[in-house]
């Protein structure tokens, strides 16, 4: 039992620090643009009001929809959109047009992530560094030039991995949510009245008699929720319990308690609205709370860039996107990765965000959007998964999940007014991603079309090869396949070129799933053809990192023998060739083409053995 306790604990300890970076960080920005934007007027009925919206807005979206709905929905432990997605998909099977319709909304919602990850790093750190201002207006034009330079050593020390400092994320994260209750609470000591604000009557008052500016203020009353999709996305790393433990023992109270000390300023200083974050504390204790807010906003972006990895694994596992180059930076944690396109890719974007945008109140106005679709998604999959996974009634269902599509789209059409004034920057990137991975799915599609077409029934092929068998080689041949049944490419020309057949020949195809996991003794389906010859299909979930020879170990008790030293990989390395009148447009055809030339070898990919691979090219017109 101490055990366990303990492990909750550490659990716990890591969720606040990985989970509610982002959403901790928020208070430095969040009320100031609600005030700033200058469509409330100041009165304390109004502070009133909005600390209450505030507040039933983390209760309604936070606590009852993500940490009490859909932290259930998890697809074998694991969660996050491409999870619930697969979840989905997999519960309407039976409904092909459906399931083809959810598939476009989920991937949409995905690429969408991108461009909450580089508005999120953007808008954090700058806001922790306009702290300086507040320190010193002096301080003013070195903002934008030391964000650029936190962003560059965040980024830059990807390649090494986080284990190392991620240890420490924890528990400067618990210091941060300690700090910033302890401001508020200096402040709701001199005004106790604001706690008032708790009662939901407030809310619905100012909503009442102010409906049109409750819609125009509610895109930036957002910013108090940004990170909540993370807390579903890191369920596979932390658990239900350690993350609602968290939530509701830690976080939760922390920022209530900040709000409404910001509250309780601005009714007593409403000039501070400028920057009632860092105007809560004592002059002698902006300095440190400048340089823990930094640290705080390097882990939520650093929660942030670690899920891109994580969704871009997911992707290219799914076929959504080509193979990219991906390093592992830990030999204990698989999740610990690094993509080096991806990193740098983010931060080119980041940068230009910050200097496109200038401020924080700027990317206040680009945030949103991006992540109220992911928001107003993330319930619409849920009603399908407790509908059809779940099998729960329709009403229930509806019950369940209409009042917070309501609210989703309620925030998202506010969002919407955003639109020029920042909100296409993130839009754009995401449907620039949605382009990449759409024609990379249909472009395989095609090819895999085009390759069916032309191929040649594998058991017949070895019967009429072995009538006149040629020379036989010691070892073993691994032909990989996309397509079992087939003959690859790589054979053909193999036995046309070299003119001999290996003593064991294994013709593999790997098959992925969408399923996060597939345990290691579900992997391997074998078939034998005859003349030491195999059919192997190995199947991996979309978290599962391919390791072909590795499963192949698997089959030696099955009648195969493979020697490492003495197995040849036999890959066909195709050339897309792209024609008018295709499939798809030239334009995309050409960007496929073009995609497909610069994935990363295959033989990465899966993990083959440099020295014993054998690439064999060929040309296919799609």
């Amino acid at each position: 039992m101490q055990t366990s306790k303990s492990s909750l604990a550490a659990l716990t300890l890591g969720a606040i620090g990985v989970v509610y970076g982002d959403i901790g960080t928020s208070v430095l920005y969040a009320m100031k643009e609600v005030f700033g934007g200058g469509h409330v007027p100041f009165t304390p009925a109004n502070v009133y009001g909005i600390l209450s919206i505030f507040f039933w807005t983390l209760t309604v979206i936070v606590s009852i929809k993500y940490v009490a709905l859909v932290l259930r929905a998890d697809n074998n432990g694991e969660g996050g959109l491409i999870a619930m997605l697969a979840l989905a998909s997999t519960s309407v099977r039976d409904r092909p047009d459906l399931r083809r319709i959810l598939l476009v909304v989920g991937i949409f919602g995905t690429c969408l992530f991108y461009g909450d990850g580089v508005i999120t790093p953007a808008i954090s750190v700058l806001s922790a560094m306009e702290g300086l201002e507040v320190l010193s207006p002096k301080l003013e034009n070195y903002v934008i030039p030391l964000t650029l330079a936190v962003l560059f050593m965040l980024f830059a020390v990807q390649k090494r991995g986080t284990g190392g400092i991620g240890r420490f994320f924890g528990p400067i994260t618990l210091v941060w949510f300690a700090a910033i209750a302890v401001l508020g609470v200096s402040h709701i000591i001199e005004n106790p009245a604001v706690l008032k604000a708790l009662n939901p009557y407030y809310a619905l008052h100012f909503m009442y008699h102010q409906p049109t500016t409750t819609f125009i203020i509610l895109g930036a009353v957002v910013l108090c929720v940004t990170g909540a999709e993370a807390l579903y996305a890191d369920l596979g790393h932390f658990g239900k319990a350690p993350i609602r433990l968290a939530w509701f023992a830690i976080v939760m109270p922390a920022l209530t308690l900040n709000y409404f000390g910001q509250g309780a300023l601005l009714l007593k200083t409403p000039e501070a609205v400028k920057n009632p974050f860092y105007l809560m504390a004592p002059e002698w204790a902006i300095p440190p709370l400048i340089a823990l807010a930094t640290m705080a906003t390097v882990i939520a972006s650093q929660a942030m860039i670690t899920g891109a990895f994580s969704v871009t694994k997911q992707a290219v596992q799914l076929g959504y996107l080509p193979r990219l180059q991906i390093r592992h930076t830990s030999v204990r944690e698989t999740g610990q990765i690094y993509i080096p396109f991806v990193n740098w890719g983010l931060f080119v974007a980041i940068v230009m965000a910050v200097v496109m945008f200038k401020s924080s109140s700027n990317l206040a106005a680009a945030y949103g959007i991006a992540v109220t679709t992911d928001m107003l998604i993330t319930t619409v999959l849920t009603f399908f998964v407790i509908r059809y996974a779940w099998k729960y009634p329709l009403w229930l269902c509806i019950s369940a999940t209409g009042v917070f599509f309501m609210v989703d789209v309620t925030f998202w059409a506010s969002n919407l007014l955003k639109l020029e004034q920042g909100g296409w920057f993130p839009v754009l990137i995401g449907m620039a991603m949605f382009t990449l991975m759409m024609t990379w799915k249909q472009g395989r599609e095609l090819l895999n079309e085009k390759l069916k077409a032309d191929a040649i029934d594998l058991k017949s092929f070895l019967e009429a090869v072995f009538v006149s068998p040629p020379t036989r080689v010691e070892g073993t041949a691994v032909f990989l396949t996309a397509e079992p049944g087939t003959v690859p490419n790589a054979m053909l020309h193999n036995l046309k070129h070299n003119k001999v057949l290996h003593e064991h020949n294994l013709f593999v195809t790997v098959r992925n799933h969408e399923v996060p996991w597939i345990g290691i003794n579900k992997r391997v389906e074998i078939e034998p053809l005859g003349h030491s010859c195999w059919q192997v299909v190995l199947h991996y979930g979309f978290k599962n990192d391919p390791d072909v020879p590795r499963a192949l170990e698997q089959i030696r008790a099955r009648g195969c023998e493979i020697e490492r030293m003495k197995t040849s990989y036999f890959l066909s390395r195709d050339t897309v060739i792209p024609t008018i009148g295709g499939g798809m447009a030239t334009w995309r055809e050409k960007l496929f083409a073009q995609m497909h030339h610069n994935a990363s070898a295959a033989a990465d990919f899966l993990n083959l053995p440099n020295n014993s691979v054998v690439e064999l090219g060929s040309k296919i017109e799609i």
